[in-house]
């Protein structure tokens, strides 16, 4: 199979990214956190704030606050337990059984949890170097002991001064952890779930007033040769520096010329024993094809996304509203992260005004103006590579129908009008979501050929990594109005571009996420607080 016809299916054709007949085998299933072997730790502070109010940093990162950093943004915070209503074998009855969840700040497609976060740290009060996180004992791992400035700087094309950095974080993806559940179809969820976690870690920088950046380029064997990954494993996505300087980190030069081969030359060889559970792996072949694919072996290869103003559908007789700029509720990360849940027949009708969709709108878009290194300076220009749709009914202030947002003039687009409800239930390949009992239904939509004609096969993931920013906030704006959301891939794409008029614009939907008020659902939930 080309690795065209692989995306293609991945978003048309979903059905055969995954093998009808597959059974999972839950008994030898990973664990969704990896576990290193024989490696000095550094055991990090038990005692994690329950706010995050009044965490600034200051000149440096105290330990107490990388703590609560790592937890906060990819730590095991909570234990559930919850009933599930499953048919008994031998009568058309429902049971209901106990399901046991290990939760997380964020959502996971399954909640398998493919990426892992790694960082590079820089603080006076303990050993320079660079460290897996571990999640499950909420410690740090040490991988390499000593000063990689010149490396990382190098790795990344001189585009971020890391020796002005306190650390720089890794997001990778483990391929295993998703791929013996979903099969192929775990690329697409990998490129989302690396994203959100990016996401959660971009709110991170804003509640302690660091500075980060977001790069998509680098050079991959490099970088995993560096935290010791086997490239037939687990491969980085992402690479985050943090600094507390505001002023010349970031670099919109021209890359200097390296190459993989000779970074990888200057690192003496490490070799790492760590824990995957599983007993019996399958091969993961098209996955395996388009991470080599997409990797970058010299920083001449490394590009800006250059693309004319994004418009997606065309408006109804120019006719638009023009939302009102609604003063931001205030919010506390942390309580986001104890409360944060995704409804699924738990939806409830409740009123909802234009201002709230005002407030959820602007919020959410506004995530996607942040530094990165595709757009350079203008740091806008990934409202040029994604847009925010959504459908609309029995808001007051707004009639029903479906719309697309355009976040520089605040307004909305009426794309059609009227109840729409039946036809996105119907495009539901589950029905694990009343969609007739929520005011909002939004679509995140992209370019339909994925960046692959500026970016290459890399342009595929990147855009899938932007479109898990936008869930998060979506997500953490959808809190922040009293109401919950759930990101799903189970519908029928077809169905929503043509409602969208995307086709002809040649764009397409890349997720749906329902928001609307909920029911709290019945289950046994503790805190993992020291």
């Amino acid at each position: 199979m080309s690795l065209d016809d692989f995306l293609y299916r991945l978003h048309f054709d979903m059905e055969k990214s995954r093998p009808h007949d597959l059974e999972v085998d839950w008994e030898d299933a990973p664990l969704s956190y990896k576990l290193y072997r024989g490696l000095p730790v550094i055991q990090l502070p038990s005692e994690v704030p329950f706010t995050l109010d009044e965490q600034t940093v200051g000149q440096e990162l105290s330990l107490n606050q990388l703590g609560a950093w790592l937890w906060y943004s990819y730590g095991l915070t909570q234990f559930s337990q919850s009933l599930s209503a499953m048919t008994s074998p031998d009568a058309m009855t429902e049971l209901l059984q106990p399901f046991v969840t290990k939760r997380r700040p964020i959502p996971s497609g399954g909640a398998l949890y493919p990426s892992e976060l790694y960082v590079y740290v820089k603080l006076p009060n303990m050993t320079h170097g660079l460290y897996h996180y571990d999640a499950a004992h909420h410690r740090l791992v040490q991988l390499r002991e000593g000063n990689y400035d010149h490396f990382l700087t190098s790795a990344l094309g001189g585009r971020c001064s890391v020796n002005a950095c306190f650390g720089v974080a890794f997001v990778s993806i483990y391929f295993w952890k998703n791929f013996f559940k979903y099969d192929d179809f775990s690329y697409r969820l990998q490129g989302l779930d690396s994203g959100v976690l990016i996401g959660q870690m971009q709110e991170m920088a804003k509640q302690f007033g660091v500075s980060t950046a977001v790069h998509y380029q680098f050079l991959d064997r490099a970088m995993n040769e560096l935290l010791g990954l086997s490239a037939d494993q687990e491969s980085v996505y992402a690479v985050l520096p943090l600094t507390v300087q505001a002023e010349g980190v970031w670099s919109s030069h021209t890359p200097r010329r390296e190459s993989s081969g000779t970074l990888i030359r200057e690192l003496p060889e490490r070799k790492h024993v760590h824990v995957n559970w599983s007993q019996r792996m399958r091969e993961y072949p098209m996955l395996l094809q388009m991470n080599e694919a997409a990797m970058l072996e010299s920083t001449l290869s490394f590009t800006r996304y250059t693309n004319a103003f994004f418009t997606s559908g065309e408006p109804v007789a120019e006719e638009r509203i023009i939302l009102p700029r609604v003063q931001q509720p205030g919010y506390d990360l942390a309580q986001f992260c104890r409360e944060r849940f995704s409804p699924e027949m738990d939806f409830v009708r409740r009123k909802t005004d234009h201002n709230q969709v005002a407030s959820i709108l602007e919020k959410t878009m506004s995530v996607l103006a942040y530094p990165n290194d595709l757009d350079g300076p203008q740091e806008e220009g990934a409202w040029e590579r994604l847009a925010l749709y959504v459908y609309i009914y029995q808001v007051e202030g707004l009639p029903d129908g479906a719309y697309r947002y355009e976040p520089r003039e605040h307004a909305l687009y009426p794309i059609v009008y009227g109840d729409l409800r039946a036809r996105l239930q119907d495009g539901m390949t589950l029905d694990n979501v009343n969609l007739y009992q929520v005011p909002l239904c939004f679509h995140v939509a992209g370019k339909r050929d994925h960046l692959i004609n500026q970016l290459g096969y890399r342009g595929y993931r990147i855009q899938q990594m932007e479109a898990g920013i936008v869930v998060h906030r979506l997500l953490l704006a959808a809190f922040m109005c009293g109401m919950g959301g759930h990101p799903l891939l189970g519908f029928d794409v077809r169905n929503c571009d043509d409602l969208y008029n995307l086709e002809a614009e040649e764009e397409t939907c890349l997720i749906q996420i329902p928001v609307g008020h909920y029911r709290p659902r019945a289950r046994l939930q503790g805190g993992l607080h020291g």
